[in-house]
């Protein structure tokens, strides 16, 4: 089961996501890559249930009770939130089951049979202690937010975000205007949104998403001058800062059709942003995310079969039984970054350009094609390969 663990994680976050379930929260980056990170934490959680007894496993994982948190404020049912949970049951289930006919034919005896049996004890008496969990913390949430004016205050953007009329004067924010949407998350989230709008003098709209992720909009009379505001930005959070904040934003737009635009973009940021958080082990290279830079990248991340094309198509021919695949790789990435300028990429690698240029020789053979007309599939290819997209989730707490 262990040896078998990414591969069940994988197999249930795909099952969860599914269309059986309702679309609610599938388009909130932050409540997707916290599923993510509760099936992985689930998972481990039964496995350590199967291998030392119910009776040994630690507390409910602090990432499975944030989800179950976080489902209430987005507006997850919580009949979806179990049924997630007894989906995953199910599979783990049949992986149990099948692990016998794995073996040879005369392996199963009485003893292996009360392992077996042990073994579905044991992970059932753990699902029961999550699904107590997950109910007590989904309630207590819903509670808190009906006592509490800021999630008053979200649960009205949330209504507007999804078409409804809200009264204007509820949210003490002007919607005629141009916005820029924010998305921060970090322990100092809140901070880092006050410190920017304060930076760039415009008017302020956010709202908490859990303790450790903040919805935000800019407001104001005029356009966003990009410049200025990534001037600020830097200056504000800072690259490398401590705690890392990350910020994921939309593009400027203007009215209310603006406003909700602009807060969409800041989500499908918010899913690349983490997806680099996590694939450079939770550093920071680049103060925020921006849409426009992301655009493609976004739309690839939120479909697997246009991702996996992508990935076999532009660069699986590159691999090869002499191992060549990651030197042209990242002859190719540097390349393309170089503006498919041969001489710069040449001196970026340290060799000489005729080496670059039978490199992309060697490319264009295996790809069967020439690379001018397809520069931009090659970067998101790329991009979807420094994510490691198709990896199993990991256990992350992202609000």
């Amino acid at each position: 089961m262990r040896a078998r663990q990414g591969e069940l994680v994988r197999t249930i976050f795909a099952r969860v996501r599914g269309d059986a379930f309702p679309p609610v929260g599938v388009d909130d980056a932050e409540y997707v890559a916290g599923l993510g990170g509760a099936v992985a934490a689930a998972v481990e959680y039964v496995l350590e249930g199967i291998e030392g007894g119910p009776e040994g496993v630690g507390p409910i994982p602090v990432v499975v009770c944030e989800q179950a948190r976080r489902a209430a404020r987005v507006g997850v049912s919580l009949d979806t939130v179990l049924r997630r949970y007894v989906v995953g049951h199910a599979l783990l289930e049949e992986v149990i089951m099948e692990e016998p006919a794995r073996g040879e034919q005369d392996w199963i005896h009485s003893t292996q049979c009360e392992a077996l049996r042990e073994a579905l004890r044991a992970q059932a008496s753990v699902l029961d202690r999550l699904l107590v969990a997950i109910t007590s913390e989904y309630r207590d949430e819903l509670q808190r937010a009906g006592r509490s004016p800021e999630r008053r205050r979200a649960e009205r953007v949330r209504r507007l975000l999804d078409g409804a009329e809200v009264e204007r004067p509820q949210l003490d924010y002007e919607l005629d205007g141009w916005h820029l949407g924010v998305i921060a998350v970090g322990e100092r989230a809140g901070q880092a949104v006050r410190e920017l709008a304060a930076g760039v003098d415009r008017r302020c709209l956010s709202v908490a998403q859990g303790q450790r992720s903040v919805w935000a909009w800019l407001g104001g009379r005029d356009r966003f001058e990009f410049e200025d505001f990534e001037r600020v930005l830097v200056d504000v959070v800072g690259i490398g800062s401590h705690p890392p904040v990350v910020f994921a934003l939309g593009e400027p737009a203007k009215g209310l059709q603006g406003w909700r635009l602009t807060h969409q973009q800041a989500q499908a940021a918010l899913v690349v942003a983490l997806r680099r958080r996590e694939s450079q082990g939770g550093r920071e290279s680049v103060p925020f995310t921006r849409y426009a830079d992301i655009a493609l990248l976004a739309s690839a991340l939120k479909d697997d079969a246009l991702a996996r094309v992508l990935l076999d198509t532009y660069l699986a021919p590159l691999d090869d039984h002499r191992g060549s695949g990651p030197v042209l790789r990242e002859t190719l990435r540097v390349y393309l970054a170089a503006e498919c300028q041969a001489s710069s990429a040449a001196v970026k690698l340290d060799v000489a350009r005729s080496t670059v240029a039978k490199r992309l020789r060697m490319i264009e053979e295996k790809l069967g094609r020439t690379l001018h007309p397809c520069s931009a599939e090659l970067e998101v290819a790329l991009l979807l390969d420094e994510l490691n997209v198709f990896a199993a989730p990991e256990i992350s707490n992202v609000g």
